[in-house]
C-alpha cells in the first residue's frame, strides 16, 4: 500500500491540501490501527491532519475503522440505556469528578461505562480516582460486561478495549502534538449506538464536528464543553447541555454566563486521594451536588430513558440532592 497519495492531499497545509474521502480515511486509518504505516510515513500523515484538520468524511471514516477494531459489549437487560463515559483529559488544575456522575447514575440503576487511559502523564485520571472509590479497571471486555451486569458500573482501559487506537495515543509523547485519536477516542461507544455517549470537547469546533457525526450516525448523544475536557459539567459555571437524538440536537441547558453569587463546596486538593474523600461526602448527603452536575445528572436520566421527560429528571435529581433548586435551571 502506497501512503505517498494520501500524504500529497492531505499534506499540503492549511491553504492547499483537500480532504480524504470516507472511504480512503478508513482505508488508511486501518492500516495506522493495524501498525502497518513505515514511521516517517505515519509522523507525516499525523501533521498533515494535524495542520488541515479533519473533515466529517474523514472523521467518520477514522472512527468506522477503529470500531472495527474496537470489542463491542451487549446493552445490559432492561429498559435503560447505559452511559458511555470517555474520560482521557485528566485533570489538572480542577478536581476530577467524572467519577461522581457515574456513580450517581449507578446509584439510579443506569448502567455507565466509562473507558479511558490507566496512565495520567502528570494528570489525575478517572481511573486513579475510581481505584480509591474502589471501582478497579476491567482486564478486558469480558470482564468489563461482567461487572456491567453485575454492578451496574464498569471502567475498561483503553488498552484492554482498543489496543490500536490506544498505540496512535501514545505517540503524543514522541512528537509533541496530538493527532486524531485523541478525538476519536471521545467518540467511541462500544455499545453501537445503543448507549448514551457523553461527548465533551473543549474547542466549539469540535463540539460541532461532534454533533455532526453523531447526527450523520443516529446515534444519542449528550454535548457539552467538558472541564479541563472531562465529561463532567464544569462545577462553578454550567455549560451548555445538547442533547443529540432522532435526527435533531436540543438543547437541554444553556450555558451559564453570570457571575457566581456563591462557590460550590469542592475538594480542597485535585489528588485522588482528596478527590474521592469528597466525591463519598457527596454521596452521603454530608455535601451538596453541585448544581451544574446536578443539571446534567438530569439530562443523563432522561437521554437513558431513566425519566419520561427532563422535568420529571430535574424532581428527581433535586429529590436525590435534598433540594428542590439542585436541578433546577
Amino acid at each position: 500500500m502506497s501512503y505517498a497519495q494520501y500524504i500529497r492531499e492531505i499534506g499540503r497545509g492549511a491553504e492547499g491540501s483537500r480532504d480524504l474521502s470516507a472511504d480512503d480515511a478508513h482505508r488508511l486509518y486501518a492500516a495506522m490501527l493495524d501498525g502497518g504505516v513505515p514511521d516517517l510515513e505515519l509522523g507525516a500523515i499525523i501533521l498533515g491532519l494535524r495542520v488541515k484538520g479533519e473533515s466529517l468524511d474523514e472523521m467518520l471514516g477514522f472512527l468506522a475503522a477503529t470500531e472495527e477494531r474496537t470489542d463491542a459489549l451487549q446493552r445490559p437487560h432492561g429498559r435503560v440505556r447505559p452511559v458511555v463515559l470517555p474520560t482521557y483529559n485528566g485533570a489538572r488544575k480542577e478536581a476530577n469528578l467524572t467519577p461522581l456522575l457515574a456513580l450517581m447514575l449507578q446509584r439510579f440503576g443506569v448502567p455507565v461505562l466509562a473507558h479511558g487511559l490507566l496512565e495520567g502523564y502528570g494528570r489525575i485520571t478517572s481511573g486513579h480516582v475510581f481505584r480509591e472509590l474502589g471501582v478497579m479497571p476491567s482486564a478486558s471486555v469480558t470482564q468489563a460486561q461482567a461487572t456491567l451486569e453485575e454492578k451496574g458500573l464498569a471502567f475498561v482501559p483503553l488498552s484492554a478495549m482498543s489496543p490500536g487506537i490506544h498505540n496512535l495515543l501514545g505517540l503524543r509523547a514522541r512528537l509533541g502534538v496530538r493527532n486524531s485519536a485523541h478525538s476519536l477516542v471521545k467518540l467511541l461507544d462500544p455499545f453501537r449506538g445503543e448507549g448514551v455517549l457523553v461527548a465533551a470537547a473543549t474547542h466549539p469546533d469540535f463540539i460541532d464536528l461532534m454533533r455532526d457525526m453523531l447526527l450523520t450516525l443516529d446515534r444519542p448523544g449528550l454535548l457539552l464543553r467538558g472541564t479541563e475536557g472531562e465529561p463532567f459539567a464544569n462545577p462553578k459555571r454550567r455549560p451548555r447541555l445538547e442533547y443529540v437524538h432522532d435526527a435533531r440536537a436540543d438543547i437541554l441547558f444553556e450555558a451559564e454566563h453570570d457571575s457566581l453569587r456563591a462557590l460550590p463546596n469542592l475538594p480542597e486538593a485535585t489528588d485522588a486521594v482528596s478527590t474521592a474523600a469528597w466525591i463519598r461526602r457527596v454521596l452521603d448527603h454530608q455535601l451538596p451536588l453541585p448544581k451544574p452536575i446536578a443539571n446534567q445528572l438530569a439530562c443523563c436520566l432522561f437521554a437513558s430513558g431513566y425519566a419520561e421527560d427532563l422535568n420529571q429528571a430535574k424532581a428527581i435529581v433535586a429529590v436525590e440532592a435534598g433540594t428542590l433548586s439542585a436541578a433546577a435551571g
